[in-house]
């Protein structure tokens, strides 16, 4: 998949994903279309909708010169009730089971 970098794995996209919202780190040029169009292509699900933000780049020092990671994308897609992509789903049971 070429837009699609990893999913993420927070407390809060663990929280998420009881609403049956997942949250993935995306190519900073990617848009809501193609996203769609490869989540829908290859977990087999219907996508209801996508927000997006811009996370900023970290600094970095290489002695005097101060420089910066690349800025990355993420995004939040909500399925359409029925639908779920099962190994994110998994992180949710083992959550469930620690606590």
């Amino acid at each position: 998949m070429d837009g699609i970098k990893y999913a993420v794995v927070t407390d809060k996209s663990i929280r998420l994903l009881e609403k049956n919202k997942y949250t993935l780190n995306v190519e900073s040029g990617s848009t809501k279309t193609e996203i769609k169009h490869w989540v829908e292509l290859f977990f087999g699900v219907k996508v209801m909708a996508i927000h997006s933000h811009r996370l900023p780049g970290k600094g970095r020092r290489m002695r005097p010169i101060m420089g910066h990671t690349m800025h990355s994308r993420r995004m939040i897609i909500t399925l359409q009730p029925g639908y779920s992509i099962l190994p994110l789903r998994d992180l949710l049971e083992i959550r469930k089971k620690r606590t």
